[in-house]
């Protein structure tokens, strides 16, 4: 079978796990990553992106109502509109 994303079969994209038993692995303290506790994850902003986020506006009534109307599946949906779209994509990331 082939890997999708490798393109190699099985066989040939097995590494030699015989060899790697062969030899002692040292493991240094500091190079072992550090776990977090769970809930506990971080995320830091540049100070361009908080100004940027502080400034950013958009009109929270037009949101709702298009949250509503998608919960209640009346949003309108232009299929065309979509197909072009992933053409526009597909041409810009270089597919036929």
């Amino acid at each position: 079978m082939t890997d999708p994303i490798s393109h190699l079969s099985r066989s040939s994209g097995h590494l030699n796990v015989d060899n790697d038993k062969a030899k002692p692995k040292k493991v240094e303290p500091e190079s072992q990553p550090k776990v977090q506790p769970q809930g506990k994850d971080e995320v830091l902003l540049s100070e361009i992106t908080e100004k940027s986020l502080a400034k950013a506006e958009f009109d929270e009534a037009k949101v709702n109502e298009i949250k509503a109307a998608i919960q209640e599946g009346k949003y309108p949906i232009d299929s065309k509109k979509i197909a072009e779209s992933f053409l526009a994509l597909e041409k810009m990331i270089g597919g036929k």
